[in-house]
């Protein structure tokens, strides 16, 4: 037996999982620098940070009393589903943390399922119970009515709780009696977490997960699952379809703290880094040369919803970005599929369109913000949800969605989610707000959260999860206002967008350039209309006696990347560049939108 302990740690969104890691990294005393700082060291990419979520899957270990913990953090959206489940692979154990109020939430659910599909030790962990009207004992029977429901075994349903605050920095067996430290979470881990058994033989490795690196390309991540690798030695790397390829391992990495540390051998049971091996993809063995042996390849869950992607050409192409040609496009695409599993890109043989296929809009919001973010210019078209035929029936993906409110605001609520084909499953009451539960195509969900907000002023918290494909549910009614779309190219006045305030509501600020075919702004009626915001007011001589009165403009509506995705119709692009998001008709000529309406 070594001394590891491989865990992965599971939680909703913003239940405090990646505080609680830097909490663990600080108790193994490795990063003393960073403890001032105050920023999270885990969430180390600037999306991160600002959403305050974990995108991508990340490892560090901890020394503890001669024992080495591999922690996995893991990302808590079940749009990154294909994140979760190589993770889990690496792990023997698993620390749930919830929320002391909340409870266990439909993202828990999601990634604590596939835990206990692969048999996972849990140890639950109820993080915040220094908050006002916590309630840790009620949550604990919760989280066992949750895993009883999982049909989790016996061993799984004897868990050990334990009860603390992350931000605190202190954990118990008790929550009515703080300590002063994280150690007894150590100390449990070390207790009930089983260390992984050391195989004998041929050494085997499933690869779950990769890193690039500008010095040697692409380095292997997993964990050695039988006998031993060293440095130099001869592999065969078995590919998904069952093909060997002849391979070397020019290096070995150990992950030690937030760093690695190259190693001459790497035993079973650990997670390594391998680099020197060409051509690899996620899921494919890496064994021993004489006795090549495949391990299960891992299965990833199917894509949802797809978008087509096209090169920038709008008549403000290139005044931002670094990389607006399609062949630009077309090879970061290429090459984010080699890390993001769920991911699949489609070209289209006559155009520069490609259709890019995910697990949901977060997912693919991720992608392009990560583009623009890089540099790139692009247009992405309506969010579409795959529909897929299942014996001779056209069927579409349906979610779980979980609404947590306020009551008043409830039959609104309610009202909205029926009008989108959603069913209601459950309700019940927490203190002053309702839990509801509905199922719910996922075409429904495009573009809910915005009017959720609204009805609900700000209060609701929304979370979705797929369940599965059902038989078609008919036509959703989407957006009904039509759009205002720019006459002519130029710059905005506000003396023209202040005589045209009644028709709608604006998306552009005054002075801002514009082109004609651009859409500015949201009609309060069915139908596009075509607005002149270009017209500034004629000074001269002749003058109409009377004050003028000043332009009183209602502040402009900003939307987010997300929003931008969900809002716009079936012949509108958004136009995604590294300063701006502007929404656009596909055909930018009024003429040509014309024509194209009465085919």
């Amino acid at each position: 037996m070594q001394n590891i302990r491989n865990i992965a740690i599971i939680a909703h969104v913003d239940h405090g999982k990646t505080t609680l890691v830097d909490k663990m990294l600080l108790a193994g005393m490795l990063f003393r620098e960073n403890q001032q700082s105050g920023e999270l060291i885990l969430d180390n990419n600037d999306l991160e940070r600002e959403r305050g979520i974990t995108i991508l899957s990340k490892n560090v270990s901890i020394d503890y009393k001669g024992t080495k913990i591999n922690i996995i953090d893991t990302p808590g959206h079940a749009d990154f589903g294909g994140e979760v489940e190589r993770v889990l692979n690496m792990a023997d154990g698993c620390l749930l943390l919830v929320d002391a109020f909340e409870g266990p939430m439909p993202q828990t659910r999601f990634v604590l399922q596939k835990a206990i599909k692969l048999g996972l030790k849990p140890i639950v962990v109820i993080n915040k119970v220094d908050k006002p009207n916590c309630r840790p004992d009620e949550v604990q029977e919760a989280v066992f009515d949750l895993m009883f429901n999982l049909d989790a075994t016996e061993d799984q349903l004897d868990f050990h709780t334990i009860y603390g605050s992350a931000k605190q920095g202190w954990m118990a067996e008790d929550w009515k009696q703080p300590s002063d430290s994280i150690i007894p979470l150590l100390d449990a881990i070390i207790e009930h977490i089983p260390a992984p058994e050391y195989q004998e033989g041929a050494a085997q490795m499933l690869v779950t997960s990769l890193d690039y690196s500008s010095y040697v390309g692409r380095i292997a991540v997993g964990r050695v699952h039988r006998g031993e690798f060293k440095t130099n030695m001869d592999v065969a790397l078995i590919k998904r379809d069952g093909k060997v390829i002849k391979s070397k391992i020019k290096a070995l990495n150990v992950f030690t703290g937030l760093g690695r540390t190259e190693v001459q051998s790497v035993g079973s049971g650990d997670i390594c880094a391998m680099i020197g091996i060409e051509g690899f993809e996620i899921g494919d063995t890496i064994a021993d040369f004489v006795t090549p042996d495949a391990l299960p390849p891992i299965a990833i869950d199917e894509p949802t919803m797809s978008m087509t992607f096209t090169n920038n050409d709008s008549p403000f192409y290139g005044q931002d970005g670094k990389y607006v040609t399609s062949r630009h496009i077309h090879d970061r695409l290429m090459k984010e599929l080699d890390k993001n599993l769920a991911l699949r890109v489609e070209k289209s043989e006559t155009s520069d369109v490609w259709r890019v296929s995910g697990r949901g809009v977060l997912h693919l919001s991720v992608l392009i913000e990560t583009m623009r973010r890089e540099g790139y210019e692009l247009q992405v078209g309506q969010p579409q949800v795959i529909v897929k035929d299942i014996d001779g029936v056209k069927c579409e993906p349906i979610e779980q969605l979980t609404v947590n409110v306020p009551e008043e605001y409830s039959s609104k609520v309610i009202d909205i989610v029926t009008r989108r084909k959603g069913e209601l499953t459950m309700m019940e009451t927490q203190n002053d707000r309702l839990q509801l539960e509905f199922k719910i195509p996922s075409r429904g969900i495009i573009g809910m959260r915005n009017i959720v907000l609204t009805l609900s002023a700000g209060e609701a918290i929304m979370a979705h999860r797929f369940l599965a494909y059902e038989p078609w549910k008919g036509e959703i009614e989407r957006r009904m206002n039509g759009s205002l779309i720019a006459m002519e190219t130029g710059t905005a006045f506000a003396y023209a967008i202040d005589k045209l305030q009644d028709r709608g509501r604006f998306f552009i600020f005054p002075q801002q350039e514009i082109y004609a075919g651009q859409v500015v702004g949201e009609n309060s009626k069915e139908g596009d209309i075509v607005v002149n915001v270009t017209k500034s007011k004629k000074l001269t001589n002749m003058r109409a006696s009377g004050a003028d009165d000043k332009a009183r403009m209602i502040p402009p509506v900003v939307f987010s990347l997300e929003e931008t995705l969900e809002y716009i119709k079936e012949d509108e692009y958004a136009e995604v560049t590294p300063n701006h998001i502007r929404i656009r008709k596909i055909l930018l000529d009024e003429n040509a939108r014309k024509r194209d309406s009465r085919k």
